[in-house]
């Protein structure tokens, strides 16, 4: 039977990566690689870093992520670009046994679904987790902040939801992560603060932070900018109502 192994390695810095993280990857016999497509070879080189600098010394297989089928309704499209990246992960691993590693971007248990993808493989493998830094952490690191107010409610949502349900209700601080469109841009601007970072954790990172009405069209810029120079983009933000601490 094979062990897959989820191993997450926090937001783009090699740093982030734990000793146990580090020490699963030396233990490993097949480690895969994902590669994203043009424009983001930045990513596989830097998971080839951190399996150079863990002392990794598997098998490393490269695989090509497919790509979402925008024609379909939105959860058909997501089912069915999971089911084919199962696929090729079988295809990858072809019929290796042992111990199988797969590096994940932040943390396998936060808005990420290696998880699901690999309950969809057949035959199933014993899976272990190896908890990372998350793109949560990173954010509220690089702007020096708490993540929730003195007992205050948070809620980690989506920029879809954010932009179809608005606010949520009862939440004094609202984290957004997967949001492709600035999401904020949908809600009432004033007396809300924002909290921006892109590429966190990386040499690339770049941060916003202000009163939403002055800062989130800077945000736009910034990001729409940012995303033509690197092909690629990767960000979260914090939203909360001002005077709130």
């Amino acid at each position: 039977m094979m062990d897959l192994w989820l191993i997450g390695i926090g937001t783009g810095n090699p740093d982030h990566v734990t000793l146990e993280a580090q020490r699963a990857l030396r233990q490993a016999d097949v480690i895969l690689v994902p590669r994203k497509g043009a424009g983001k070879d930045d990513l596989a080189k830097l998971r080839h870093r951190i399996l150079a600098d863990a002392g990794a010394t598997g098998r490393v297989v490269e695989f090509d992520y497919p790509v979402r089928d925008e024609a379909l309704p939105y959860k058909d499209r997501v089912m069915a670009w999971h089911d084919e990246i199962a696929r090729r992960w079988m295809c990858a691993v072809d019929g290796s046994e042992g111990k199988v590693a797969l590096l994940v971007w932040g943390d396998p248990s936060l808005y990420d679904s290696t998880l699901r993808i690999a309950q969809r493989l057949d035959p199933a493998p014993r899976i272990r987790v190896i908890p990372g830094i998350t793109a949560l952490s990173a954010l509220t690191a690089a702007h020096g902040m708490t993540f929730n107010t003195l007992a205050g409610a948070v809620v980690v949502t989506t920029g879809r939801r954010l932009r179809d349900h608005g606010w949520p209700k009862d939440a004094e601080t609202v984290v957004v992560m997967l949001d492709g469109s600035c999401s904020f841009q949908s809600l009432e601007p004033a007396g809300l603060q924002i909290w921006w970072g892109a590429y966190l954790g990386m040499d690339e990172q770049i941060i916003e932070a202000g009163p939403l009405a002055e800062t989130g069209p800077r945000i736009v810029a910034r990001r729409a900018e940012a995303r033509a120079q690197h092909g690629w983009i990767m960000d979260t933000y914090l939203l909360r109502p001002e005077g709130l601490d």
